[in-house]
């Protein structure tokens, strides 16, 4: 057998996961920069806005338990092949709709086929990559996912004005059905079926297990036994003020509430939430590689939420602080929100190997509940406090409408902050019954 796999081939096998995760991120944050185009073409009220987005997210949450367990029985190869066609085909359905039901239904096909995405590119992380690597790789990840929330953000309307919103996402549509014939080509779930050295326990890929005579647990059990271990729930519970928070806000509600109350036009607000993105990519990886560093999960995750929970208390205590001082401090709150990275290995690090896969979709599906909640629940907040203003045939809504969304994040955001806290430090070492 040859030695472990050149970087080369394993940054091709990740590369190709990667791409389709950049997608899958591109698509989650269009209606933020559409936000005006959909509510007129679909005639859409705050609160449809809201649901027409988190269509997305009621699907990609309602994946992650299933494919954290189908990872770890079948492979991420064949996850990942089919959800670039199924996210292709929805972005094709999402750009030719007609009605506001086709339109939802491409969303939860998107939402539902990149649901496969992100746990089964950290399953090839922990196989062709070193586990000291583990946390750098997935901040390096959650980066690379984030470049496509700011492709959505100005790009995304550069195109949508010169070429219309339904060609700009068929096209991306298209795109993905070619990802899924590289997929194919090249991708390949462990260095092992290279006839390399793994960097995973050799029982953790799924076809030496069941050679060696393994068994998979029942899917329930193995669903109960990921939350019958203490971190993995409080973790769990942690993410949807965390996450799921920072991407309610600068996925969908960050663009409406700075152009309708600090002057900015909707370019201008999508630049600063797009900035966002940015701050929150490049942050990811530093959050990685400090928790690989120091050896430690809980403290640098208690350090970035903290950073969030003040930035949106803060934001919702004060919401018409000048922009000099708004911007930077939605920067910061963003650089706190990506050190919901080191969850992921913390999570991991909480449970026994043949629990990796479960443990991280369980996981990811928290960042999405508490954005397909926070989504709709401020659309129904605005509305409900809507005044009857319309601009070029978009509600208006007032301050005090958004301020007490805001408030409503904030609230959460501390809420996982406590949560956090009463979580047990793994010091960055496997599980060990602990």
């Amino acid at each position: 057998m040859l030695p472990h796999p050149p970087l080369r081939l394993a940054f091709l096998v990740w590369g190709l996961a990667a791409a389709f995760y950049l997608f899958g991120f591109f698509q989650r944050v269009t209606p933020a920069s559409l936000a005006g185009d959909l509510m007129r073409d679909f005639q859409l009220t705050a609160a449809g806005l809201g649901n027409l987005s988190a269509f997305y997210y009621y699907a990609y949450a309602a994946m992650q338990i299933p494919t954290g367990i189908l990872v770890d029985r079948w492979g991420p190869t064949r996850l990942l092949f089919a959800g670039t066609i199924l996210a292709g085909l929805g972005a094709l359905l999402f750009g030719i709709a007609g009605s506001m039901p086709l339109a939802g239904a491409g969303r939860a096909l998107v939402g539902a086929a990149h649901g496969m995405a992100w746990v089964s590119m950290l399953t090839l992380v922990a196989h062709w990559f070193p586990a000291a690597r583990f946390g750098t790789m997935s901040g390096l990840s959650l980066a690379v996912g984030t470049l496509g929330a700011v492709m959505a953000g100005p790009p995304l309307r550069w195109l949508a004005d010169a070429f219309g919103w339904r060609g700009v996402v068929v096209a991306s549509g298209l795109l993905a059905l070619l990802l899924a014939i590289a997929i194919l080509r090249w991708m390949r779930d462990d260095p092992l079926d290279r006839r390399y050295m793994t960097h995973a326990p050799r029982h953790a890929h799924p076809r030496v297990r069941l050679q060696e005579g393994g068994a998979h647990p029942p899917i329930l059990r193995s669903i109960a036994d990921v939350f019958g271990h203490r971190n993995a729930l409080l973790i769990f519970l942690v993410n949807p003020g965390v996450g799921g928070a920072f991407l309610a806000f600068s996925g969908l509600w960050g663009v409406p509430f700075l152009s309708q109350h600090h002057g900015l036009s909707v370019r201008e607000a999508s630049l600063v939430t797009s900035a966002m993105l940015v701050m929150f990519a490049l942050s990811g990886p530093a959050f990685g590689a400090i928790s690989d560093r120091w050896r430690l999960r809980k403290r640098p995750a208690l350090i970035g939420a903290g950073l969030l929970a003040g930035g949106f208390g803060a934001m919702a205590l004060a919401p018409t602080m000048p922009l000099a001082v708004l911007v930077p401090l939605l920067l910061v709150a963003s650089f706190g929100a990506a050190s919901m990275v080191t969850s992921f290995a913390f999570a991991k690090e909480s449970v026994p190997p043949h629990l990796h896969g479960t443990v991280t979709g369980v996981v990811n599906a928290g960042v999405m509940i508490g954005t397909l909640t926070q989504m709709p629940v401020i659309g129904l907040i605005l509305d409900a406090h809507w005044e009857g203003a319309i601009a070029n045939g978009v509600r208006q809504y007032g301050l005090g409408a958004f301020q007490l969304g805001l408030l409503f994040l904030a609230a959460w955001s501390l809420v996982s902050l406590a949560l956090l806290a009463a979580t047990r430090e793994t010091h960055a070492r496997p599980w060990d019954r602990r």
